[in-house]
């Protein structure tokens, strides 16, 4: 990971504010600043809370109050989000006014357009009964968590979570840096390689008559779609080759056995 791709990375993200309206529990506040750092961000505005600075926001927010302390508190929605290009809104439930609507994964996307150049605001609204419909007015977008419709209702700190997970891994995908293969200690096997455990294989599995050597195409061909998706490194076919080989000497001195008996 090259220096300027860390400096990428905390600009885009640098550019999007969480804002919360008037969070009655102060405990919540803190538990979205840990959401928050988890994945790099450190906007955090509130809107009204009811309890803030607090004792409980601190201790819940166990590391992060970095982000609690550069906390700006403003008196409404207009105010946390008037230099912002785009303002998406949350909610637990889908309106009956029609609203251009995003999952997180796209709500993700359409945040980062933006912060190419541009502040962005994923908004947040009450623990009881989010946003209304004025709040909504001000959002360009409302994100719906797609969770089990027979409980829906996240934690506002959950939620946040979810949010900003998508939009970190989004960003890593679009700079390069996310790569979910597994990396070997050793060189990864060749093809020739693996046509020689192959062979190995079938003369075991026919030795010990799992394999009729008539028709033996169907369960190799399976096995070689298995051992191509392993992605097997030399060590890993030397390790099998192995124990074929240790398979077949046992399997020779006991019919040597039998012969002598």
């Amino acid at each position: 990971m090259s220096a300027k791709q860390d400096d990428d990375l905390n600009a885009r993200l640098a550019r999007v504010r969480v804002v919360l309206i008037n969070t009655s529990h102060p405990g919540n506040i803190g538990a979205v600043a840990r959401a928050m750092k988890n994945m790099g961000l450190t906007q955090l505005v509130l809107v009204n809370p009811a309890e803030f600075p607090s004792g409980e926001a601190r201790a819940r927010a166990s590391g992060a109050t970095d982000v609690l302390e550069q906390a700006r508190v403003v008196s409404s929605l207009d105010a946390a989000v008037a230099d912002c290009a785009v303002v998406l809104g949350t909610s637990a439930r889908l309106r009956s006014i029609p609203w251009p609507t995003l999952d997180p994964r796209a709500a993700a996307e359409q945040v980062l357009d933006t912060t190419e150049s541009a502040e962005a605001a994923l908004v947040f609204g009450r623990e009881n009964n989010g946003l209304s419909n004025e709040e909504l007015d001000r959002c360009n977008y409302l994100v719906h968590i797609p969770a089990n419709p027979e409980y829906s209702s996240l934690n506002i700190a959950a939620a946040v979570q979810v949010l900003v997970y998508e939009l970190r891994m989004t960003l890593l995908d679009q700079l390069g840096r996310r790569d979910n293969r597994f990396h070997s200690d050793q060189p990864r096997a060749t093809a020739g390689d693996l046509e020689q455990l192959y062979d190995h294989l079938q003369q075991t599995l026919t030795e010990l008559d799992f394999l009729k050597p008539s028709a033996p195409r169907q369960i190799m061909r399976r096995l070689r779609r298995l051992f191509g998706r392993a992605e097997l490194d030399r060590m890993e076919i030397n390790i099998l080759r192995g124990i074929l080989s240790a398979t077949r000497e046992k399997l020779a001195q006991t019919k040597t056995e039998e012969s002598e008996r």
